[in-house]
């Protein structure tokens, strides 16, 4: 009791709490239904955030010659709303095989429709589909927005500093599109590319940068031509401060391949950044290898799910993946441990982990592990 009234004389010093206790009061006195307004509360957050979505595609849009904007509209109504760096995970079913995969939208929240740039990846499963199968007119599903990598600005200042590589421009691009008409003091864009040709929205950005004194963009190439003129070479800690104010109260956003982000962050922090002001997009599960212990393509293990079914697969495949492949269906939103839409619990037998999964302590602990960035070591027994 007494800690009842501690916490409602710590609330009642927040504006407005005591006259909605009032309310709530006189709302039951009346012989209100509170739990049909908390389930009419439940219909509006569904309606507004539903777990599925039906897509079509509008347009396709040739980027670069290895990379289309692809672009999806509701085929049911209004698309939820959603914060410009985040991302939908696209469900797609090739020959049978149902799979999913995050990507970021590129256009801007207040947009009607989703645009989603895709690099074509020759060892890419996904991208090779959407490169040479999907077309306009096609119906696909995918999950509503979702991801942390976004800019808030109550937290985050009027300064925003973002470098990207390769298709990690497309967060930076919805957030510049989103923030034309907000009063930033400054938007530094550092984009890093292999040549002229592979710039993605090079024509856009170049557009916007002339309209907008905000914006401010520079671009360096690792493999430019004899005529180039500009910023080549690699990323370094000089170049860094040069293009941009190396503040410690200013946020950073990297986004690109893993081993870019990590030669980043190893960068601004040798510069004077905490790490606590630097925010990463979601990362690509295939990208983690050097975390990862020996895994053999060759060796065979076996998953037994809920004590009951079984499969043979190897310690290469994530436990989600070998799931997949296997006809099971599990929900899975980022594919790179940030989510925890995936979670398993093994029971027996040992996985291991990338080391930047996401796991709590106690889920360690009590044998819990995200399924996506967990690979079987040997037999295992799980519960999904």
């Amino acid at each position: 009791m007494k800690n009842h009234n501690q916490k409602n004389q710590f609330n009642s010093c927040f504006l407005g709490f005591n006259e909605v206790v009032e309310h709530k009061k006189s709302m039951i006195e009346s012989g209100f239904d509170l739990n049909k307004t908390n389930n009419l509360i439940k219909e509006k957050v569904k309606q507004n955030h539903p777990e599925n979505l039906s897509l079509r595609v509008s347009h396709i849009i040739q980027n670069t010659h290895s990379t289309k904007t692809f672009r999806f509209v509701s085929t049911t109504g209004k698309l939820p709303t959603f914060q410009a760096g985040q991302y939908i995970s696209l469900k797609v079913n090739i020959d049978g095989f149902k799979t999913a995969r995050p990507y970021t939208i590129s256009s801007p929240p207040h947009a009607y429709y989703y645009d989603l740039t895709i690099k074509k990846n020759d060892n890419g499963y996904i991208s090779k589909y959407f490169h040479e199968h999907v077309k306009v007119g096609d119906i696909l599903h995918s999950s509503s927005p979702m991801g942390n990598f976004y800019y808030n600005p109550l937290f985050h200042g009027k300064c925003i500093n973002f470098i990207a590589a390769g298709a990690g421009i497309t967060p930076a691009m919805s957030m510049i599109k989103a923030l034309i008409n907000v009063p930033l003091t400054r938007f530094n864009l550092i984009y890093v590319s292999r040549n002229t040709e592979d710039i993605i929205f090079e024509k856009e950005l170049k557009s916007l940068e002339k309209k907008h004194e905000f914006l401010t963009i520079s671009t360096i190439l690792t493999q430019p031509k004899n005529s180039y003129q500009g910023h080549s070479g690699h990323l370094t800690p000089e170049l860094l401060s040069k293009l941009i104010n190396i503040n410690d109260k200013e946020m950073f956003y990297v986004c690109g391949p893993d081993s870019f982000k990590r030669l980043c962050h190893e960068q601004l922090v040798n510069l004077g950044i905490k790490s606590r002001k630097i925010k990463y997009e979601y990362t690509n599960i295939q990208q983690h290898s050097h975390h990862m212990p020996p895994l053999s393509k060759t060796e065979k293990v076996t998953i037994t799910i809920n004590g009951a079914d079984n499969f043979e697969t190897n310690q290469t495949q994530s436990i989600l993946e070998s799931l997949e492949r296997n006809g099971y269906t599990m929900k899975n939103g980022c594919r790179s441990g940030d989510c925890s839409l995936c979670r398993v619990k093994v029971i027996k037998g040992t996985v291991a982990s990338v080391s930047n999964s996401n796991l709590r302590e106690t889920d360690t602990q009590y044998g819990w592990c995200h399924s996506c960035v967990a690979f079987p070591t040997e037999n295992i027994e799980i519960i999904t």
